[in-house]
């Protein structure tokens, strides 16, 4: 191993101890093989051969993101650029609609997002749309013509992405790109290190999920305020001192898009999520909503208390058993305290 690579194991080694984390085997496996990803000595030149990548998936809860992250900040690549899903194709769409009288818009768009990026982390990457599925097949088209290294995570196997049926075959030519020109590295741990004792908790892991019975709820009627984005107004139970209050009927029954919770975790870093249901009473895009609300909750790292008649264990239960794709949702939410 080069001197370059060698610095980085140690570098996320030493990261590990500091945070109190012992890697399991398999991590370690994966943490030599991220190492792989640094150039040795210059930087690769266009006759390179091999691999120009590397695809990371595994079950919810395995340290995938710890680990990638704890790569991202180490890795001694100058111009680096992490993105996570949701984030990614709002400021895609966005840049897009900038450039949208240049026949070259999306090309413009990647520009502008990349910018001169070596290195591009994707965190959390997955596929349940087919207009996601078009946009992500041309971002890698994009990455391999740039030779631009990629690091992606996910809880889906290549062959996995897009699960529909109906749709799976709208992200084949995706696939192919991944398998053939990334190596694809499945971090195989059986435990779920979110459902393990934490000390002393940041950000969305010292939210708090709290049962509370009808009587304490806080009622439908209650007086809201209005909150604009980009001309939409959208209700809720309140905002101020950087707390923004709603229930899950606002933030979920409503046509309230990924670009309102991003715009909104740049705003307030403490949450109040009210009256948040089981999936088996909940429509599937209230779901959906939930779901991509706790994604961009917890990569935002916004610190939440959600209150729902519901225990935790009893949420996330009905969750699974309604949606097959619910599992990082759930494992995510254990990150969190529960109280009954």
């Amino acid at each position: 191993m080069s001197a370059e690579r060698h610095a980085v194991v140690t570098a996320i080694s030493a990261a590990a101890a500091d945070a109190g984390i012992v890697l399991d085997p398999q991590q370690r496996l994966l943490v030599d093989r991220l190492a792989v990803l640094v150039p040795e000595g210059r930087r690769r030149t266009r006759r390179s051969s091999g691999p120009r990548g590397l695809y990371v998936h595994g079950s919810a809860g395995r340290g995938k993101t710890w680990l990638a992250d704890a790569f991202y900040n180490v890795s001694p690549v100058p111009r680096k650029t992490r993105i996570h899903f949701h984030s990614f194709f709002e400021e895609l769409q966005r840049r897009v609609h900038e450039h949208r009288h240049d026949p070259h818009s999306l090309r413009l768009g990647m520009d502008d997002v990349l910018g001169n990026s070596e290195l591009l982390y994707f965190d959390e990457l997955h596929v349940h749309d087919s207009g996601d599925a078009r946009l992500l097949i041309r971002l890698l088209e994009y990455v391999l013509a740039r030779r631009i290294t990629v690091l992606a995570t996910s809880n889906y196997a290549p062959d996995d992405l897009l699960p529909n049926p109906i749709w799976h075959h709208l992200f084949e030519p995706g696939i192919t790109l991944i398998k053939n020109h990334f190596d694809v590295h499945h971090l195989n741990g059986q435990t779920d290190y979110r459902t393990s004792p934490r000390g002393d908790s940041v950000g969305f892991a010292a939210g708090t999920w709290i049962t509370v019975p009808p009587s304490g709820r806080v009622s439908e009627t209650t007086q809201t305020v209005g909150l604009t984005v980009r001309g939409r107004r959208f209700e809720v139970h309140s905002e101020r001192d950087g707390c923004l209050q709603a229930s899950f009927a606002h933030l979920c029954d409503a046509p309230v898009s990924t670009i309102e919770y991003l715009t909104w975790a740049q705003m307030y870093p403490r949450w109040t999520i009210t009256d948040v249901p089981t999936f088996d009473v909940a429509d599937e895009e209230a779901q959906q909503r939930f779901i991509n609300l706790v994604d961009i909750l917890v990569d935002e790292d916004i610190a939440v208390t959600f209150t729902s008649p519901h225990s935790l264990p009893d949420f996330c239960a009905a969750a699974t058993a309604s949606r097959p794709d619910a599992f990082r949702m759930t494992s995510r939410l254990r990150l969190i305290r529960s109280t009954p």
